[in-house]
């Protein structure tokens, strides 16, 4: 979807179409911009940006509060299209999914021509507007997708791969980071066709299990399935403070209300027995986060011993002691273990997921 959150607010408050737009917190209390609609980003407002900063790029900025419940409710209505074509969807988040069409009988088989009907689909029923990618993995779905936003639909055809990739700035890889990018800048590597000059092994040794993967990636080789199931990592809870937490004796304060929030989370089904690590994450006032990551005791060889408040407590004290700065987030969860009987084409959730 196209700034699917800032798409959703203009939608229904049309008078804020020509103006920047921004979904997300009140830059007062440390308010993170979710997502801006694309006038605002020619100020330079982007995702995930302090919106305090947002403000000095864009002093005229609109900040609208989200609404997820509304967002939750389109994304529903897109997934039904979306069901119309294939069962086979993986969803991303609310507003990205990868569809696997191969078996589809609507159009003949088109991918393209499916990929259309959806999106005038969404288009009719939403008054939204989606992006998409077509292309024969998911790497280049995502990269295509991007090509031509908004908007816009973007194919690349079997026969097309070699091509399109050689010419592929690295930096467009999903993975490749500011850091990598200019490691992979200072050895002269700026497209793809730059990355395939080396072997696998080369790639290793300079970038460890990361090269092998950008190889193939360099290569417009993606062999990951689209799966349809997700499988709970993590359950955990964080928390952004509008002032600083300024030592450890405030964190610590801190944790019975985080203990209560996580309490809630954590008692369900199929939880406790499947609990593996007890984590504590910490971002200092520079940014700088940390986490410790420590395996409970097991009390009957086969179950964890349960979290409480103390056992954060500990891992808090090694967390805090790292930077022995004033706290501007706290994050306490528990990793779990990956149910026994799990197919081979499920996916793992990240342990702090982007938005928690």
């Amino acid at each position: 979807m196209d700034m699917f959150y800032a798409a959703i607010e203009v939608r229904d408050a049309p008078h804020l179409a020509d103006k920047p737009l921004a979904v997300g917190g009140r830059p007062d209390v440390r308010g993170v911009v979710a997502t801006a609609n694309y006038v605002a980003r020619k100020y330079g407002v982007h995702s995930a940006m302090p919106m305090s900063r947002a403000v000095r790029l864009c002093p005229e900025l609109v900040i609208v509060p989200p609404r997820f419940e509304v967002y939750q409710r389109e994304s529903r209505q897109i997934r039904a299209i979306f069901e119309r074509f294939t069962s086979a969807i993986e969803p991303l988040s609310l507003d990205e999914a990868y569809l696997d069409v191969s078996n589809a009988e609507h159009f003949h088989g088109s991918a393209t021509l499916i990929a259309t009907a959806i999106r005038r689909a969404i288009r009719d029923e939403t008054g939204l507007t989606a992006s998409a990618g077509v292309a024969p993995n998911k790497f280049l779905a995502k990269v295509a997708s991007d090509w031509r936003k908004p908007d816009g639909l973007t194919v690349i055809r079997p026969e097309d791969v070699a091509g399109f990739v050689g010419a592929l700035p690295v930096r467009k890889i999903p993975g490749v980071g500011p850091k990598m990018g200019e490691k992979l800048t200072a050895l002269g590597i700026e497209t793809c066709a730059d990355v395939r000059k080396y072997d696998e092994h080369q790639l290793e040794s300079m970038f460890g299990r990361w090269g092998p993967r950008l190889h193939r990636l360099a290569g417009g080789i993606d062999e990951r399935p689209v799966v349809t199931e997700r499988i709970r990592k993590s359950v955990s809870v964080e928390r952004t403070y509008a002032e600083d937490l300024p030592d450890l004796d405030a964190c610590r304060r801190e944790l019975e209300g985080l203990w209560r929030r996580f309490s809630q989370r954590y008692d369900q089904p199929g939880i406790r027995e499947r609990v593996r690590g007890w984590t504590v994450k910490v971002r200092f006032d520079d940014f700088e986060t940390t986490t410790v990551d420590r395996t409970p005791p097991m009390t009957d060889g086969q179950t964890a011993a349960e979290p409480s408040v103390a056992a954060f407590a500990e891992l808090l004290d090694d967390a805090w002691s790292r930077g022995q700065r004033p706290v501007r987030l706290l994050g306490i969860g528990v990793r779990l273990e990956a149910p026994r009987a799990t197919s081979r084409h499920t996916r793992q959730m990240e342990l702090w997921p982007t938005g928690w």
